[in-house]
């Protein structure tokens, strides 16, 4: 089955808490679907990380705990109780042991986890792709594929060969696939769960054990013979050639195709994320706390110096450094943020375009099809590339939402398609090799002064695009192009607190004080 990026699901979302959607927001939906599958009833969890992975080192203090803790409750992403999560798995009677080991895991961002209660004990391997988004990759031992996008019946039995027949003549799906394994079951996909009388048929039938019923954990589901117009902006300019189509059109043309929604539902889906992140920005910019961190308030700091004329001029650059600055202190303050595309990159899109908006005095609507257009250019870099860090270093984060952000500025600006993908192509060309090397194990450092050059590196290229400065290349062989350096490079480089300026003395000295004096306020890096 083919499965395409959502705007709402792979690029602007999710609406969360937390320092990184890679680690707090996946594996919060990884945790939810492991309590389906123990049927809401966990009472001991053994969580395993692969010692060369990425979540060895940050998995504590990069929130992927937290998100476990938060999922295994039933909670969402952005529950306001979600900073205190292990303290409410403890009054739930759930206990977990987070233990390093080899797991044999491919990916950096492999979760094993062993769930078991008074009368069952269920085993899952899943991965964090980016952005939030996640693979369930193996269950009860058996190789399987689940994005989350689906209500997922699992029917528990020996043979298939009498159950599948009912089920393909009593039920409505999408998929429908067989198992087999020391623990065998019939895999269900569908757009709602089955009935529960066709689940008590099936109960009741020779063979069957027991069912399980996982629910969806992303806002767009996919569908089968899901067809989307395009998914390569070379595919999108064939498909306009008799459109003439702008780029935030063509977005909601490949919204409404992807998540089988009306145009006007697409507009009011990012109508509702601009809300979200208009409120961040301006939470920031009061002024935020949180014990765990290693920055203060530095939005605080900046917007004093300008209004004072104490700053270097260029009004529309300011305002974005602020912006972005006020909507990361809000991310690294646990509040509510949207990962766009990732939570770690969650200020450079919506700074640029704010702080743009935001001079040029452009109104809601505006701000909405900018968003729809970089949304597109992020659906090209997740379908062909990576958002995660553990895979593509900062590249894949800050990198991909300065070329989305440079995208989105042309059109705002009134540019035209071929200048916007231009500049698309050329702040990616700027980003290629970004490292993934947070200070302190925190994502705030040098995450804030990346987050701002994508935001300018955004605003640059589209100035240069604006001007027909020349690409050179394509944005397809771009993306193609991160993919690869992603691959290239090291992975001490890839957010594992193992290269960079995650190994200088400052940094080591800054995690020691972190360990010695939780709560402790340091202003610079």
């Amino acid at each position: 089955m083919s499965s395409y990026p959502s705007i709402f699901n792979d690029v602007i979302g999710p609406v969360m808490r937390g320092p990184s959607s890679s680690h707090c927001a996946a594996s919060l939906r990884i945790a939810r679907i492991c309590r389906d599958l123990m049927d809401e009833n966990i009472k001991d969890v053994l969580v395993e990380f692969d010692p060369d992975g990425s979540l060895a080192t940050t998995h504590k203090s990069q929130g992927s705990d937290i998100g476990l803790f938060g999922g295994f409750l039933g909670w969402e992403a952005y529950d306001e109780l979600l900073p205190e999560s292990e303290k409410h798995l403890v009054t739930a009677g759930i206990n977990v042991t987070i233990n390093i080991c080899d797991i044999g895991a491919d990916h950096p961002n492999t979760y094993k986890i062993t769930l078991s209660n008074y009368k069952e004990t269920r085993k899952l391997r899943a991965i964090s792709t980016g952005g939030g988004m996640i693979e369930v990759i193996e269950i009860d031992g058996v190789a399987v594929s689940m994005a989350g996008d689906y209500f997922e019946t699992l029917v528990y039995c020996h043979e298939p060969d009498s159950i599948i027949p009912f089920l393909k003549a009593a039920v409505v799906f999408d998929d429908i696939e067989f198992h087999k394994g020391e623990i065998s079951f019939i895999e269900i996909k569908s757009q709602s769960f089955l009935e529960d009388a066709i689940c008590k048929e099936l109960q009741a039938m020779e063979g069957v054990s027991f069912i399980k019923q996982l629910r969806p954990v992303l806002p767009v589901m996919a569908r089968k013979n899901l067809q989307v117009p395009f998914i390569t902006c070379n595919e999108m300019l064939e498909y306009n050639v008799d459109k003439n189509k702008s780029l935030w059109e063509l977005a909601v043309d490949y919204e409404m195709a992807r998540g089988n929604i009306l145009a006007t539902e697409v507009l009011e889906k990012m109508r509702s994320i601009i809300h979200i992140m208009d409120n961040a920005i301006q939470l920031g910019l009061k002024g935020t706390h949180y014990e765990d961190r290693i920055l203060g308030s530095q939005s605080l700091q900046f917007k004093e110096k300008l209004e004072a004329d104490k700053l270097i001029g260029g009004e529309t650059n300011n305002r974005i450094i602020m912006y972005v600055s006020a909507m990361m202190e809000v991310k690294s303050s646990m509040g509510v943020i949207v990962a766009a595309p990732t939570a770690g990159s969650c200020g450079a899109l919506p700074g640029a375009l704010f702080g743009l908006a935001h001079t040029m005095q452009l109104n809601e609507d505006e701000l909405v099809k900018a968003m729809l257009s970089a949304g597109l250019i992020g659906v090209f870099i997740a379908a062909h590339a990576t958002f995660a860090a553990e895979v593509g270093g900062c590249m894949a984060e800050t990198g991909s939402g300065g070329g989305m952000a440079a995208a989105a500025i042309v059109e705002m600006k009134g540019g035209t398609l071929k200048q916007s993908i231009a500049a698309a192509s050329l702040a990616l060309q700027n980003s290629l090799g970004i490292i993934c090397d947070p200070i302190g194990n925190r994502v705030e450092a040098p995450c804030l002064g990346r987050n701002v050059m994508a935001a300018t590196n955004a605003i640059s290229c589209a100035n240069m695009a604006l001007s027909n400065y020349e690409q050179l290349i394509p944005l397809d062989e771009v993306i193609e192009t991160m993919k690869a350096v992603g691959d290239q490079l090291h992975h001490t480089l890839r957010c594992t607190n193992l290269g960079g300026l995650s190994i200088t003395n400052a940094a080591k000295k800054i995690e020691r004080m972190l360990e010695e004096v939780p709560g402790k306020f340091f202003k610079s890096c």
